[in-house]
């Protein structure tokens, strides 16, 4: 018996020592090129094995592997795989991924994109693939609402209209870029999301700076900066199909192929999808086409180019007035009811919707002039043609189109009464009845078409190792064309049309404008530099200036005849400038720091230069804004954990607030208001735990202080003769900024059963939402805050596999948003009681879910 015993002793020693030295320990880091930066979440595979790991935080790795020796394959969404051998223990030090895209690094340096743990900026960044996770049947902007400072709505709920506050600043104060490229309006800094309906097909990197950002080109950023990459083309043949089917007859399907990098350094990439659907809320149905196109050329070692068209034309019904808390409650559609539609001959009609098409094309040139200097260049375009709908009448209540139930379709299948939609048809019957008076109602599209120019040019030279200069010229020419048109007259022959000086039949029939005519020509040419430092490895600072010009011009057709010199005004110049600087020091791998503090003025808007509408009543002491604002953050990184803290503080001076006065029947006047000052301040905790290896936990929380800073009074009231008649004020002290949630959180699951399936669960939270209002409403001293809106939380879930199909890969991706169905109010406008009973608001969506497939060819 001791024999055996002694026997199966030495065999299991054995066993265990050939074991051990059948396997290996490998260890590495893993970074990507395109930003220098460590890839948390690589996949570490041990080939022809399910043994594998992922990175850390800091990009890093240790594999034990099943053999002694063979090969390893590290991947990441938007990288090019590696496979590299190993022969027992070894540590591979670092291992550079190279971007699966052609030309995306080169795109990144005009696109100022800011490093983690280097660039002393608050950011927060989402790759493709989360995109594709997140996105669903949402609208663009919500794919960041669990980030820290963000609050974003789908508004009024029609395909496109989402919107986004950050830090308590809307769009018009918020730069947006894609590919480097701002796409703010030229005039009053706005963005509508419904112009770029695709653009979450395309998306390669969504990154948010928050408060000052890396941007160095001088954009309205008093919030913060949305850097929108797009895709470029794939360095490797291939491409997929794809279908989405969702909630209210959403529909969507698209294509992609790439040719790969060939041989003579030639690749391109195209892409289109089509979506479709009848909308969450009644009478806003959509259809949209999107398309993209790269096409790259190496040139050779010195020269790339790469040729971008990307857009989508769509038209979508929308839900333009807000409603009393009673109407929804009394409507038999309950959150999902809207005023602005009807039935014509048994379709749907809109009285508002939106119908858009604005391409941007590019040519980008890389040069590289030597070993430590490149420039990249990027000359774009963007014509923009479309607007939104509504009504056209006799008198200011448009009739034909009351609210009092006269044109509401009573049969029972349409609903009833005041709620139902409008029945166009008896519209019709009576504009025909009234003959030659023409139509009493008819319908119309305000128009905002648009000629872009713009040149983008940014040199980047290695002075030393350690010192990097970065300068540029910011070039745009933007031409906007405002007028209102004629669709549909409703049965009618033609409606007055007085409005047009140049017009002497004093009618209009379909296609012709109404209302008004004229164009905003908007300039810029502007200045940047940026000096970067390393002081060392663990210590980076930079400094960096901008300057520009922004001049306005307007262009009237209609208030003038043609010729006289009235039609054209002047051109108006501010001149803006900024600067900023920043360090960042990384105390060990674990802790790092940073601040940066700026100050810089922007340009008044175009239309506090004319706020009449008008070329007569010029504004000529519109003042620039000014803008101060620091920020301390601190962040820590570990292998289970990682956090980042934010401190920040902004000043918002001078805000663009002009009021125009109707004097009387024939004489308008204006106020100019300065010392319409905000401090929006507040701290931003976010953090990932690494729980195990399949689960991570995620969540932020996000506490702002925004506020309107003091009162302004005795504020002249100028007549068209620049005379003085009378004087108002604003009692806006310490009154809290609305629009946006000034209390965040969210807490989210990821929980991956294996390497291709995935579940996640979020919660967010929203808390201190004040109604929106005008600060020159605010006349009466003493007058209480805005309403607050009722606290809500939601919740989110999603679900993705992977899994070879014959020959190809396929994903599938369930979604659904709001899985509880919970009624909140997302949006409010205040009320004259400043109460829940005389609020206007949105309701923001109940449940919804997509579900779709992607098959990888």
């Amino acid at each position: 018996m001791k024999k055996i015993t002694k026997c199966l002793l030495v065999v299991a020693v054995m066993l265990f020592t050939a074991f051990s030295f059948s396997q290996s320990t490998i260890t590495g880091k893993v970074f990507g090129s395109d930003m220098n930066a460590s890839l948390p979440g690589a996949n570490v595979i041990e080939k022809g094995t399910s043994n594998g790991t992922t990175t850390n935080f800091d990009g890093e790795f240790e594999l034990t592997t099943t053999s002694s020796s063979g090969e390893i394959v590290i991947s990441y969404v938007g990288y090019v795989a590696q496979t590299i051998a190993f022969n027992g223990n070894q540590d591979l030090g670092t291992i550079t991924l190279m971007s699966s895209e052609v030309g995306l690094e080169e795109i990144m340096i005009v696109a100022s994109v800011a490093v983690d743990r280097k660039t002393p900026v608050a950011v927060s960044t989402v790759r493709a693939e989360e995109i594709a996770l997140k996105l669903g049947t949402q609208e663009f902007p919500e794919v960041l609402k669990s980030t820290p400072g963000v609050y974003a709505t789908k508004s009024g709920g029609g395909f496109g209209d989402g919107r986004i506050n950050l830090r308590g600043f809307d769009s018009e104060n918020v730069a947006v870029m894609i590919n480097g490229v701002p796409v703010n309006d030229m005039e009053n800094g706005r963005v509508f999301w419904s112009n770029w309906a695709g653009l979450g097909d395309v998306t390669s990197t969504l990154q948010v700076q928050r408060g000052l950002g890396a941007a160095r080109v001088a954009v309205p950023s008093i919030g913060g900066t949305i850097n929108i990459l797009t895709k470029t083309t794939d360095v490797e043949e291939g491409g997929n199909v794809m279908t989405t089917l969702g909630n209210d007859g959403y529909t969507k399907f698209g294509v992609t192929y790439s040719t790969g990098l060939m041989d003579n350094g030639f690749a391109a990439t195209v892409s289109a999808s089509k979506t479709d659907g009848d909308g969450y809320v009644r009478g806003t149905q959509f259809n949209a086409v999107n398309y993209f196109v790269n096409v790259s050329k190496e040139i050779n070692d010195f020269h790339k180019l790469s040729f971008t068209a990307f857009g989508a034309k769509q038209r979508h019904g929308q839900r333009q007035n807000r409603q009393l808390i009673e109407v929804y409650k009394r409507s038999p559609d309950g959150i999902k009811y809207n005023q602005d539609w009807g039935y014509k001959n048994g379709q749907v009609t809109f009285i508002e919707d939106n119908f858009y098409h604005k391409p941007q094309i590019s040519l980008n040139h890389y040069w590289t002039l030597n070993d430590k200097t490149d420039i990249s260049t990027a000359a774009y375009v963007s014509f923009g043609s479309g607007g939104g709908g509504g009504t056209l009448g006799s008198d200011a209540d448009a009739p034909g189109f009351e609210n009092d139930g006269r044109f509401k379709f009573t049969d029972p299948e349409y609903r009833i009464g005041n709620f139902g939609p409008l029945d166009f048809d008896r519209i019709v019957d009576e504009n025909i009845a009234n003959g030659a008076n023409g139509s009493n109602a008819a319908l119309r599209a305000s128009r905002n078409d648009h000629n872009w120019y713009g040149v983008l040019s940014t040199l980047k030279s290695d002075l030393s190792e350690d010192l990097v200069l970065l300068a540029g010229l910011d070039y745009r020419n933007y031409t906007g064309i405002h007028f209102r048109e004629v669709t549909d007259l409703l049965g009618g022959q033609f409606i007055i049309n007085e409005d047009d000086v140049n017009n002497s039949t004093g009618v209009a029939r379909e296609g012709d404008k109404v209302a008004y005519y004229n164009d905003g020509l908007v300039g810029w040419l502007g200045f940047f530099g940026q000096l970067e430092y390393d002081i060392n490895e663990d210590f980076n600072t930079f400094v960096s200036v901008n300057a520009s010009n922004t001049s306005y011009k307007r262009k009237d057709y209609f208030n003038y005849l043609d010729g006289d010199p009235l039609q054209e005004t002047d051109r108006f110049n501010f001149f803006g400038f900024g600067a900023k600087g920043g360090g960042n020091y990384r105390i060990d791998n674990m802790h790092n720091v940073f601040v940066n503090v700026g100050y810089f003025e922007k340009a008044a808007d175009f239309d506090a230069v004319f706020p009449n509408f008008n070329n007569e009543e010029i504004n000529e002491n519109a003042e620039n804004q000014k803008i101060a604002s620091y920020e301390v953050g601190y962040g820590f990184r570990s292998d289970k954990f990682t956090a980042n803290v934010n401190l920040y503080r902004t000043a918002w001076r001078d805000r663009t607030e002009t009021i125009s006065f109707q004097l009387n029947e024939d004489e308008t006047g204006f106020a100019n208001i300065l010392g319409v000052n905000a401090i929006h301040q507040g701290v931003e905790v976010d953090f990932v735990y690494k729980a195990t290896d399949k689960l991570n936990v995620r969540g932020m929380l996000s506490l702002g202080d925004w506020r309107w800073e003091e009162n302004v009074t005795d504020v002249n009231i100028i007549n068209e003769e620049q005379e003085v008649v009378d004087t108002v004020d604003l009692f806006i002290e310490d009154i809290p900024v609305g629009d946006a949630a000034q209390t965040t959180f969210a807490l989210g699951t990821d929980y991956r059963f294996s390497q291709n399936t995935r579940f996640t669960i979020d919660y967010n939270y929203f808390a201190r939402l004040y109604a929106d209002f005008d600060p020159s409403d605010r006349g009466t001293e003493g007058a209480p805050d805005p309403w607050k809106v009722p606290d809500y939380g939601v919740f989110d879930t999603a679900f993705s596999h992977t899994f070879p199909f014959g020959s190809f890969e396929a994903t599938l991706i369930a979604r659904m948003n709001n899985v509880f169905d919970t009624e909140y109010i997302a949006d409010a406008l205040d009320g004259t009681d400043s109460n829940a009973e005389t609020a206007l608001v949105y309701y923001g969506f109940g449940r919804t879910f997509s579900v779709g497939a992607t098959i990888k060819f």
